[in-house]
């Protein structure tokens, strides 16, 4: 008989894994805090037709329905408060314990409720994670037995973790009337985030901890913290570094899912020893800077798995955000798809990136701190990095220039600055830039009177250069005429001349000079005038 060739490398890999996977399983995750709900079974029943609305009706029990019809001449549901409107005139918005009805057109007060159970098409709320308490199972029975089902287990008082934090101080999305990044808002598939125009707010009760705003954020306004990030890549470098004192090698990191993706996750382990396995609450929860760490730490590759849990919006924002990571590898001279969903193909798990001197750096500070600290480490080890790497438009890494013959040194844009990218000089008329802290929020380009700035996305791998402030535009300072202090920048002055020329106030000689006196000269200057 013939021997069965046993592949040794893979053993050892698979005994290594246990080993590493032995060490790390009795990490606890720490709520910070909790959201609560509360259901007293109060159900509003949403349909176009009355029959299978008052078919579900009379199956609530020990729900207390009430019944909405979108459809004119749709019949009653005996028995029940029924109400009939436009689908237009409806408002619907809240939450598990607290749906509020407004039926606008006929001018109905608003009526409240603990569930809704929608049966329309499409249904009224349109958010890809709807609100808990909301049930919107379509038009085949027995999804919609198995939503009433599940209705009828939300009464009594309920808790969730809050999986986040918001920072307004550092957030990119407005100042002083000005909105720009939007990122989150764009990204969050259960519509808990909204404008305030210089901040958002986040509803904790729609929040539904799909964690994707935290990877959008440019800045960490929003962290996600069910469990904190430094936390789960505490974690990854523990998982990497036993791996490998256990004698692995070639590890590649498979970050999925608790739900959908634990089954798949499991046999694609049991089918490849290197595969280590971090299981998550949402894959979209982990952005740029867990990534670029992993592989800091010595992942040769990074998957992530998809599942039909991803959100469409989520799934767009990891898109965006495995392009700018693809340009980021390349320009550091290491395979593009060092990091990248997890493919079909015989070569989905490869290992890709060198064999790299692993990371020790913890995982610690604010996003892009940690993000820096992987990038620097990377470049550091790397053969064939460029110099800087080219970034796609959304990037939030980039650099600022100024039209010098356009800017005056207002500092607008120093007002505005989330990051503190841009700079005063202090007492010298300068305006400085510091590219490390640069989001390309576009805040000081929407805020300059002058269109005097404009930003452009990349990524400087050299960190003393990143983090040196350099002077983007400076100025001799405009000493007032009559007391010599210095007040303004000679561009000041000079752009303040040109636009008052032909103004009928600055016709004569005497009121063309306090043009260039200090506020304290020139109200001096003016009362003087009205005495004589």
């Amino acid at each position: 008989m013939n021997a069965v060739p046993v592949d040794l490398s893979d053993l050892r890999n698979r005994s290594a894994r246990e080993a590493a996977l032995a060490r790390v399983t009795d990490d606890g995750v720490g709520v910070t805090g909790l959201v609560s709900y509360s259901s007293a079974g109060r159900l509003l029943i949403v349909g176009h037709d009355a029959e299978p609305v008052a078919r579900l009706a009379l199956a609530a029990a020990p729900l207390r329905p009430a019944v909405l019809l979108l459809a004119a001449g749709a019949g009653a549901v005996a028995g029940l408060t029924t109400w009939r409107a436009e689908r237009a005139s409806v408002d619907l918005t809240g939450w598990l314990g607290d749906f509020r009805l407004r039926l606008n057109a006929q001018g109905a007060a608003e009526e409240r409720f603990d569930l809704v159970l929608d049966l329309c098409d499409p249904p009224l709320t349109r958010a890809e994670l709807p609100p808990p308490g909301y049930q919107a199972p379509g038009s085949e029975t027995s999804a919609q037995d198995a939503a009433l089902e599940t209705l009828r287990d939300l009464v009594g008082e309920f808790e969730k973790p809050r999986y986040f934090e918001y920072d307004p101080s550092i957030c990119a999305h407005g100042m002083k009337g000005t909105t720009a990044c939007r990122r989150c808002i764009d990204a969050c598939p259960a519509e808990a985030i909204t404008s305030l125009v210089d901040r958002i707010r986040v509803e904790p009760n729609l929040c539904q901890g799909g964690g994707v705003c935290a990877s959008a954020c440019p800045t960490g306004a929003i962290t996600y913290v069910y469990p904190p990030v430094a936390d789960l890549l505490g974690r990854v470098r523990r998982l990497l570094a036993g791996y490998r004192e256990a004698g692995g090698d070639n590890p590649v990191l498979l970050i999925h899912d608790t739900g959908e993706g634990a089954e798949p996750a499991r046999a694609l382990t049991e089918g490849a020893g290197q595969v280590l396995p971090l299981p998550v609450d949402e894959v979209a929860s982990l952005g740029l800077e867990a990534w670029f760490s992993a592989l800091a730490y010595g992942a040769r590759s990074v998957r992530l798995l998809g599942t039909h849990r991803v959100p469409e919006s989520a799934r767009r924002e990891l898109g965006e955000q495995l392009g700018f990571a693809r340009a980021l590898l390349a320009g550091l001279g290491y395979p593009e798809r060092a990091v990248d969903w997890l493919g079909q193909g015989p070569d989905a798990l490869d290992p890709v990136m060198p064999a790299l001197a692993p990371a020790g750096f913890a995982a610690a500070g604010d996003k892009r701190q940690i993000f820096f600290a992987a990038v620097d480490h990377l470049y550091a080890e790397a053969l064939g990095a460029h110099p800087l790497a080219e970034l796609p438009a959304g990037a939030p890494f980039g650099t600022a220039a100024v039209d010098a013959k356009a800017c005056t040194l207002c500092l607008a844009c120093v007002t505005v600055c989330p990051g503190k990218a841009l700079l005063d000089g202090h007492d010298l008329p300068q305006l400085r830039f510091i590219e490390a802290n640069c989001v390309q929020c576009g805040l000081c380009t929407r805020s300059c009177p002058e269109d005097a700035i404009w930003i452009s996305p990349r990524l400087l791998f050299d960190a003393q250069a990143r983090g040196r402030p350099r002077v983007l535009r400076e100025d001799s300072p405009f000493h007032c005429v009559s007391c010599g202090k210095p007040f303004a920048t000679t561009a000041v002055i000079g752009r303040m001349q040109l636009r008052l020329a032909g103004h009928s106030m600055y016709q004569d000689p005497k009121a063309r000079r306090r043009l260039l006196m200090c506020g304290d000269c020139r109200v001096a200057d003016q009362m003087l005038a009205q005495e004589l």
